[in-house]
C-alpha cells in the first residue's frame, strides 16, 4: 500500500496495476512509482494517465434545443465572435484539455492545441495557438470523433469513411503499423464496403460502428478490450464477433481498457478490463470475449457512457444504472464502495432523458426532463456521492466547469436555427417602425421605440409615461437637450446594454445619464472616455468630468494631464479651459509638485 491511501484506494490501484501488466493474460511490463503514482510503461510509452478517451456520439432523448457556450472551454475563448459563429461542431480534448478539433458550418475541418502525439494531424509535430485547417478532410461531413489517451484519433464522415491520426504505439490507429500517425489517413483493412456511423476510442485500442450493426476493434489488448478472444494486440479492425455475431449494435462506448456495445434490443455487452467492476458482470475479471449484463435482462436500454472505469446506462422509461469504480463517489450511491453489477440511482428524481461520462474523469451527469442537471464524482476536486442538483442548462456545462480536465464529454454540436432569444429579439426590434409605438425626434431626425421597454429599463421614463404627464399621450417627443448621436445611443442603450460611441461623444452621454440618474451608463461612459483619452483632449475631458460630478473620471484626467504636462498646455483645449477650472489645476498640480524650481 502506498503511503497515505486508503484500503479502497489501494484496491483501485492495484486492480488498476494488474490490467495495465497484463493481469493474468498479459505479458506487459507496466509498474507503479507509489511515491508519485506514475506508470512506467515499456515501449512505444504512450502518454501519461489519466487518458482522454470517451464516447463523443450523442443520441438526442428530447428535442428541446440545448444552448451551449464553446467559450467556457479555455481554448475556444481565444476565438473572436466571427470566428465562433463559424463553428458547427467541436469537441475539446487533451490531458489538460489543451488540444481541440472543430467542425465549421462549410464542413472545413480545423485543429489546435499542443499537438500532443501528432493528434492534431497537421502532418507536423508543432503546437499551435492559431487555428489550421485539415485539407485532406475539406468537405467531409463529420458525424462521429473520437480520441484516445495518446492521443489519437478516429473521425468517421457521413459517408462511412474512417479516417485516423495520432499515437499508434499500440496499433489502434489500424494502419498495421505503430508509426506515428502524423495526418489524416482513411483507415480501409477490413472495412472495405462499410460504412462506419460510430467511432470510440479506449485508452490505447480503438472500436467502429457500421450501419448493419456490426462491432470492429482493434489495438491494444493486454485485458481482452479488442474482444478477440485473446490479449494479444490487435493491428487492424477485426469483427467483434462471438455472441455478437447474430446481434445488431446501435451504440459503443470503450472504458480506458474496456468495451461496451449495446444491442437494438437493448441488451448491453461488455468486455475487457474488469477489475473494478466495471464491465457490470458481477464480479471482477476480466473478459476477453463479450458477455452479455444480465442485470439489465428485461431493460431496454437507450444510452450508455463510460467513466475512467464507471459506467453509467439509461433505459427507455428513463431509469439511471450505474456500476464500477467509485473512488470518488461517481457512481452517485451515497457512499464510495465499488459496485459490480448495475445498481439504480437518483429513484427519488424524475424521468431522465440524458446522460453523461467521460473516459478521462471521473465525474457523472444527468439531465431530468424538466431540465434539471445534476453532478456528481470528482468535481474540482471534490468527492460528490450524490446528485447534487445545479442551474446548468446542459450536461456539457458540467464538464467544462467541474470536470478534471475540463474536456467535452462528447462531440459537441451547436445547431443555429432562427431563433432569438429576449434580448436578442430587444435588440432587433430597436428603432424598427413597423412594431414601435413612440418616435423621438431629434435634429429633424426619428428614432422609432416601445413605450413598454422604455418603462421597464429606465426609472425617467416610467415617471414620464405616467397618465398626468402629457408625453404619456403623443406619439412624437421632441428632444432639443442632446444630439441626435447621443440620444439615439441612449436608447440605443436601453435595448442592448451596450454604447458604442467615441470619447467625444460619450461627454454628451454622460451629461444625459447624470440627468436621468442612469448610474450604470455613466460608468460606462467614463470608461469609455478612458479608453479614448488622448494629449488632444484630455482638458476637455476634464473639464467634462468636473461638470458632471465624475470624481473618478475627474481624477483619472487629471493625473493624465499631470503626466503629460507639457504637451496638454500646448494644446487648443486649454486655452479654452474655463477660468475657475484652470486656476483649480494648477493649484492641484503645484500640490503634486508639477512646477518645480
Amino acid at each position: 500500500m502506498c503511503h497515505g491511501e486508503t484500503v479502497e484506494q489501494n484496491r483501485y490501484r492495484h486492480h488498476e496495476q494488474t490490467c495495465l501488466t497484463g493481469g493474468i493474460h498479459g505479458t506487459g511490463n507496466v509498474t507503479r512509482d507509489c511515491s508519485t503514482g506514475s506508470l512506467a510503461y515499456p515501449n512505444p510509452p504512450p502518454a501519461p494517465v489519466p487518458c482522454s478517451a470517451f464516447r463523443l456520439r450523442f443520441i438526442p432523448q428530447s428535442s428541446e434545443r440545448i444552448m451551449v457556450d464553446v467559450t467556457k472551454w479555455t481554448l475556444f475563448s481565444l476565438m473572436g465572435p466571427q470566428e465562433l459563429s463559424t463553428i458547427r461542431k467541436a469537441c475539446v480534448f487533451g490531458t489538460s484539455a489543451n488540444e481541440a478539433i472543430y467542425i465549421t458550418n462549410d464542413d472545413e475541418v480545423y485543429v489546435f492545441g499542443l499537438n500532443c502525439s501528432n493528434c492534431l494531424g497537421t502532418g507536423d509535430s508543432q503546437s499551435t495557438i492559431v487555428p489550421k485547417k485539415l485539407d485532406f478532410l475539406s468537405g467531409r461531413k463529420v458525424v462521429s470523433l473520437s480520441y484516445g489517451s495518446g492521443p489519437h484519433i478516429l473521425l468517421a464522415t457521413e459517408d462511412g469513411e474512417l479516417f485516423a491520426w495520432g499515437h499508434n504505439g499500440y496499433s489502434q490507429l489500424g494502419n498495421g503499423t505503430t508509426n506515428q500517425g502524423v495526418a489524416p489517413v482513411l483507415v480501409s483493412a477490413n472495412l472495405l464496403n462499410k460504412k462506419v456511423t460510430e467511432v470510440a476510442c479506449g485508452s490505447y485500442h480503438s472500436m467502429a460502428l457500421t450501419d448493419s450493426g456490426e462491432v470492429y476493434a482493434w489495438g491494444y489488448n493486454n485485458c481482452g478490450q479488442v474482444g478477440s478472444g485473446s490479449t494479444a494486440n490487435q493491428p487492424t479492425p477485426r469483427r467483434v464477433s462471438s455472441c455478437l455475431q447474430n446481434k445488431v449494435a446501435v451504440s459503443i462506448v470503450c472504458g480506458q481498457t474496456s468495451s461496451l456495445a449495446v444491442m437494438d434490443n437493448g441488451e448491453v455487452y461488455g468486455w475487457g478490463y474488469n477489475g473494478n467492476g466495471q464491465l457490470g458482470l458481477g464480479n471482477n475479471g476480466n473478459q476477453v470475449t463479450p458477455c452479455r449484463l444480465a442485470a439489465l435482462q428485461g431493460l431496454c436500454v437507450q444510452q450508455i457512457v463510460s467513466g475512467y472505469a464507471h459506467c453509467l446506462a439509461l433505459t427507455d422509461e428513463g431509469l439511471l444504472y450505474a456500476w464500477g469504480a467509485n473512488t470518488y463517489g461517481q457512481l452517485g450511491t451515497g457512499n464510495k464502495n465499488n459496485q459490480l453489477s448495475p445498481v439504480q440511482i437518483m429513484t427519488e428524481k424524475e424521468r431522465i432523458i440524458e446522460i453523461a461520462a467521460c473516459h478521462s474523469t471521473h465525474t457523472s451527469a444527468a439531465k431530468t426532463q424538466s431540465g434539471q442537471v445534476y453532478m456528481w464524482g470528482q468535481c474540482r476536486g471534490q468527492s460528490i456521492v450524490l446528485p447534487h442538483s445545479t442551474h446548468f442548462t446542459c450536461t456539457d456545462d458540467v464538464f467544462a466547469c467541474f470536470a478534471t480536465p475540463s474536456v467535452m464529454w462528447r462531440l459537441l454540436s451547436m445547431e443555429y436555427d432562427d431563433f432569438l432569444t429576449v434580448a436578442q429579439s430587444l435588440k432587433k426590434e430597436f428603432d424598427n417602425p413597423e412594431t414601435a409605438d413612440l418616435k423621438f425626434c431629434i435634429d429633424g431626425k426619428y428614432i422609432y421605440v416601445h413605450k413598454a421597454v422604455l418603462k421597464i429599463r429606465c426609472e425617467h421614463f416610467r415617471s414620464m409615461f405616467q397618465s398626468h404627464w402629457n408625453e404619456d399621450m403623443k406619439e412624437v417627443i421632441e428632444i432639443d437637450q442632446f444630439s441626435y448621436p447621443v440620444y439615439r445611443s441612449f436608447l440605443e442603450f436601453l435595448y442592448t446594454d451596450n454604447v458604442e460611441l467615441p470619447p467625444e461623444e460619450a461627454i454628451g452621454l454622460l451629461d444625459l445619464a447624470t440627468s436621468y440618474c442612469e448610474n450604470h451608463l455613466k460608468r460606462l461612459c467614463q470608461h469609455i472616455i478612458k479608453r479614448g483619452i488622448t494629449v488632444e483632449n484630455a482638458f476637455s475631458l476634464l473639464s467634462a468630468a468636473v461638470r458632471y460630478d465624475a470624481e473618478d473620471l475627474e481624477e483619472f484626467c487629471f493625473k493624465f494631464c499631470i503626466n503629460h504636462l507639457t504637451q496638454v498646455t500646448q494644446t487648443a483645449a486649454f486655452w479654452q479651459i474655463d477660468g475657475n477650472l484652470l486656476k483649480d489645476f494648477i493649484c492641484r498640480a503645484s500640490r503634486c509638485g508639477a512646477f518645480k524650481n
